[in-house]
């Protein structure tokens, strides 16, 4: 049972009525349950129909308020009537809260009216209609005495039920009840609905920036384009832009905001209004239209795009950071083209273009972003808001969350990676259980500068201390990581790491196992995801197994390569996805096969990217994940997933000290190729100066005496 009473805020067109029907709650004792205001949404045929506030308690059942702003009450009882309806009509459709045909939770209506001072004059007998000082009288008069726990919470989220948004694209069809593809159907029908913290961050919205922090596949996505939907229903007048880093995200954003408007209020978005678009964009209409472009265009300001960007301003992440540094450098004011803009992805986004953002949005400045501490691993967070969008006037932070948990939203709770995949991908990527190479403190790849999110994103301490220089053992718990995620199938054949002798002896296996998912197992085309770790070499070594699959007539596509640039998963044919491993981020699939996986194993630098494409690909897996490869670079991997196994799937390891962890930053860090070259260029005249030393065509006293002092006290200090 909920130990307290605690409100989510949605919206509704009457604040004022609203704001005191909270503020009367506030000071009722005794209660327990969950208050939405603004919300559930039905679908009627006269169209959208928004609750005004509900009332969940396992004492009261559901009450439905009927909140009314001004001293005119209309023809409540009538409202009253119509509430009851349409909310029991569609709670009915949930079978274990009706006995025969009547619904078996009390289903309650009061109209709250804090401006009319002789409401109880005006009330109709049967029909409750109070003022601010008749709320607790009418809840003492409502008593649910047969209410037990289980029953509440699936009234609960019978409410919160929102949409079946993570159902399968289409119809999935088995014949056996021991099938991978029955096991698959079993998995997304349980967690078909949303939680409850993920209800509350979709409904609960904040005038200002909001920012939603998860794992891969805590349902940021979802919530950041349910949340989309649910604005544009209560707003229609409002123009929202979703926004995002991986452009096959988009028709998931589309197809989601579709179906929440259809299933919530009856009638198709209007895309005119709430837009899914690009972040970078181009010249070429709507569908190649961006953010960053729609500002340059709105502002006069010069446009790059990606050749211009990184001539200009460095390849890679350091392109689109510099075109919208400049963009925001040169637009001589703020302009206001948006209501709302939800970007996710955002650890994707330098903070230059979340900045950007916020600049095109219109007061009070409605920013969502949503992104995840462990995406890149890139041992650092986004900066704090107070620093990434800087101060007013009076030199105070534009945007600060304090403690305000509806400005910060953590979504601990993985629904995609089952515990032991969810725990090999933190352990590969960090490198947990790497053998320590010679002449070095730690086998660590890299870590997080903050110990405490570990804990933020769901881990707990089983033993040791959760502090830097210290030793701990961290796990997950079966409230982060549901135990029915690992419960259908072996931990054995959840997670395999697999070695062979040759990149042909792979393809031939791999080419063998897709035939029998398809075949065999009940899996559709599209349950299957092949994902080649390194971007520079997928499309040529995919292309033999490609062609392997073709023989034995299994249908394939390179996403991005042989679709359109948006789509990843095909849906005019049954077509196995092959993706490089940039393409693959924001989806995911029952079976994931990682190939080629020694390519992300080696040493020095870049090895921190290598380890952040394995992770990222671990956890595109909502079942089972085969990685896959060959060579003794493969058995290294291998050596540390076997130790992780023994270890019953825990994190065991020394927390790195501040020192350790800013040297982990500069061995492993990743480089460009620019730098790369400049560095193996200066290892090269290093080796030469070390060989002419040896050799005797150097001697140190040729060295001036200045350059011998830095030597030696350089590398006495680095020692």
């Amino acid at each position: 049972m909920p130990e307290r009473l605690t409100i989510t805020h949605g919206v509704n067109k009457k604040p004022v009525t609203t704001r005191v029907f909270e503020q009367c709650f506030e000071g009722i004792q005794g209660i327990q349950g969950e208050i939405f205001t603004g919300y559930p949404l039905v679908a009627t045929p006269e169209g959208k129909y928004s609750i005004d506030a509900t009332l969940v308690s396992p004492s009261k059942g559901i009450v439905l308020f009927d909140l009314i702003e001004g001293t005119e009450v209309g023809n409540y009882t009538e409202r009253q009537d119509d509430l009851a309806n349409k909310i029991e009509s569609r709670l009915k459709l949930h079978r274990e809260l009706v006995n025969r045909r009547q619904l078996i939770v009390p289903l309650s209506v009061i109209s709250f009216a804090p401006a009319v001072t002789n409401a109880n004059d005006l009330a109709v007998e049967g029909y409750p209609l109070i003022g601010e000082d008749g709320l607790t009288a009418a809840l003492d008069l409502i008593d649910w005495v047969d209410g037990d726990d289980d029953l509440y919470r699936m009234t609960l989220s019978a409410i919160e039920s929102l949409s079946s948004i993570r159902k399968s694209r289409s119809k999935r069809v088995v014949s056996r009840d021991n099938s991978r593809g029955a096991k698959l159907k079993r998995l997304e029908d349980s967690i078909a609905t949303l939680d409850h913290r993920q209800n509350k961050a979709v409904i609960e919205t904040v005038e200002g920036v909001q920012r939603i922090r998860g794992l891969a596949g805590s349902g940021k996505t979802i919530v950041l384009a349910l949340k989309a939907a649910y604005l544009h229903t209560q707003h229609s007048d409002w123009r929202i832009a979703v926004t995002f880093h991986t452009r096959s995200l988009k028709g998931q954003f589309r197809r989601l905001i579709n179906n929440f408007c259809i299933e919530q209020s009856g009638e198709e978005p209007d895309w005119t209004k709430i837009r899914v678009v690009n972040a970078w964009g181009a010249p070429g209409g709507d569908a190649r239209d961006g953010i960053y472009y729609e500002y340059c265009r709105a502002t006069g300001t010069e446009f790059f795009d990606f050749k211009s960007a990184s001539f200009k301003f460095g390849g890679n992440d350091r392109a689109f950071d510099g075109a919208c540094q400049a963009a925001l450098a040169t637009a001589s004011d703020s302009i206001q083209l948006y209501d709302v803009i939800l970007a996710d992805e955002a650890q994707d986004f330098a903070p230059s273009f979340l900045r950007l953002c916020y600049a095109m949005l219109r007061a009070p400045k409605r920013l969502v972003y949503a992104y995840d501490e462990l995406q890149n691993l890139s041992g650092t967070s986004l900066p704090p808001p107070e620093e990434m969008f800087g101060n007013d006037d009076r030199g105070q932070p534009l945007v600060t969350f304090g403690d305000d948990r509806r400005r910060d939203v953590i979504l601990q709770k993985c629904y995609r990676n089952s515990r032991p995949v969810l725990v090999t991908a933190h352990g590969l990527g960090f490198g947990i259980y790497r053998n320590t190479p010679q002449g070095a403190v730690t086998g660590l790849v890299q870590m997080f500068d903050y110990p405490y999110l570990w804990d933020e994103i769901g881990y707990r301490v089983r033993d040791g201390q959760l502090t830097k220089a210290q030793h701990v053992v961290l796990e997950r718990t079966e409230e982060t990581s549901p135990k029915f995620l690992e419960s259908h199938s072996p931990i054995d054949d959840l997670v395999q790491f697999i070695k062979f002798d040759s990149e042909a002896e792979q393809n031939d296996w791999l080419v063998q196992q897709i035939r029998h998912n398809i075949e065999i197992d009940e899996l559709r085309h599209d349950d299957i995801i092949v994902i080649h770790p390194d971007p520079l070499t997928a499309r040529v070594n995919i292309g033999p197994i490609r062609k392997q699959l073709f023989e034995v007539g299994v249908q394939t596509h390179l996403a991005g390569v042989d679709t359109d640039a948006d789509v990843f998963f095909r849906t005019d044919t049954p077509s196995v996805t092959f993706t490089g491993i940039y393409r693959a981020k924001g989806n995911e699939a029952g079976m994931v096969y990682i190939i080629n996986a020694q390519d992300c194993n080696g040493s020095g630098t870049g090895l921190a990217s290598l380890r952040n494409r394995l992770f990222t690909a671990i956890t595109r897996s909502k079942a089972w994940v085969r990685v896959i490869g060959y060579g003794p670079k493969m058995q290294g991997i291998i050596n540390e997933f076997i130790l992780l196994k023994a270890k019953n799937f825990v994190l065991d390891f020394d927390y790195p000290n501040d020192d350790l962890l800013s040297k982990l930053r500069i061995v492993h860090r990743d480089l460009s190729p620019h730098e790369k070259q400049r560095l193996e260029k200066k290892k090269s005249q290093l080796a030469c100066l070390l060989r002419d030393m040896e050799e005797g065509e150097l001697h140190p006293e040729d060295l001036d005496t200045e350059t011998r002092e830095k030597l030696k006290k350089f590398l006495g200090e680095k020692s």
